[in-house]
């Protein structure tokens, strides 16, 4: 079988020229060289390695996509969004599991860097902590400078086209139907409090409540159904005069749902219980959550189109709107 060698001292030029026409370098080669090796390439019926060529390449074709957990419902729905657009531009995705873990980010920021990918989109929230903005801001500025694109969902401190949903505002409507029905001993359920995501939803429930919310009604825990749970379990242990349940993602809600199930509370007539994001099983779970709707995978979507439409100077940046669905986890507060 002929080698790149073989092909390079049939047409008579370096292995790196011989490389460079094989593997469509952007290198210029001159008309005369290039049809030579062409020539020597049909001779010796030269097949390339096509893993060698993969490495040679710039992955334009490819677009990079950081999730914190693609099993979560919420990435998984916002991943939808984003193939669905990349599949119909021709782009393959790459889904990088961070799991919440920022310096996991920057190491994988690094490697789809290494492999000049097309654009990297940064779909989970966004961090508190400079230091990690910092880095991470450094090592995307550095990605951009070459010619790649950067696109993130949610708040981030970071250049680049953004996608927002409106996280506070959900929140605020979700905290002013609870006011309006009567409930003024609210707990909340909270995510990890390193993500903007967190604070913005905690800041908007405070501000449909009409008042700010004590950090002693507030558990963080794991976006999950066991992260739910538990801070649910330590929440009415705390304050057992709660009239309302406030999960700040919907897995976190069914996981307070399984845990009053258990407990033999009545949900809504003793308290009641929502959601947030509005996942498919919101409307499955007994009774149905009430929870704010988020367009998943539009946001996923809108990030991929930005992502993929070339860059006119400046940072563009979109809102999606949220949506209160209201169904049967939510009624008056008891008196």
């Amino acid at each position: 079988m002929a080698t790149l060698a073989d092909v390079a001292r049939r047409a008579g030029v370096s292995p790196a020229t011989a490389s460079r026409v094989i593997n469509g370098s952007s290198k210029p080669v001159a008309d005369e060289l290039r049809d030579r090796v062409l020539k020597a390439v049909a001779e010796l019926r030269y097949v390339p390695n096509a893993h060698a060529q993969l490495l040679a390449r710039p992955q334009r074709s490819v677009v990079g996509v950081l999730v914190h957990d693609v099993s979560d419902p919420y990435f998984a729905e916002v991943t939808r969004g984003l193939q669905r657009v990349a599949t119909e531009r021709g782009r393959l995705v790459i889904i990088c599991n961070s799991y919440r873990d920022p310096e996991r980010e920057v190491e994988y920021v690094d490697l789809l860097r290494a492999q000049q990918v097309a654009a990297i989109v940064l779909a989970g929230s966004g961090y508190h902590d400079p230091t990690v903005n910092a880095l991470l801001d450094e090592r995307l500025a550095a990605y951009a400078a070459t010619g790649g694109r950067v696109a993130v969902i949610g708040r981030h401190r970071h250049r680049g086209d953004a996608v927002l949903p409106a996280n506070e505002e959900g929140a605020r409507l979700l905290g002013a139907e609870l006011r309006r029905l009567g409930h003024r001993a609210v707990g909340v359920l909270a995510g990890p409090r390193s993500l903007t995501t967190t604070s913005d939803r905690i800041a908007g429930l405070g501000a449909g409540l009409g008042e700010p919310l004590p950090e002693a009604s507030i558990r963080y825990a794991d976006f999950t159904r066991d992260g739910g749970s538990r801070a649910a379990a330590e929440l009415l242990d705390a304050a057992p005069g709660l009239t309302a349940i406030v999960a700040l993602n919907d897995s976190m809600a069914v996981g307070a749902l399984n845990l009053l199930r258990a407990r033999g509370v009545r949900v809504p007539a003793e308290i009641s219980v929502v959601g947030f994001d509005d996942m498919p099983i919101a409307a499955d779970v007994t009774p149905a959550l009430t929870t704010v709707r988020l367009p998943l995978a539009e946001l996923g979507a809108r990030a991929m189109t930005l992502a993929l439409e070339p860059a006119d100077g400046r940072d563009r940046v979109e809102s999606l709107p949220a949506e209160l669905v209201r169904r049967d986890s939510l009624g008056p507060a008891p008196t």
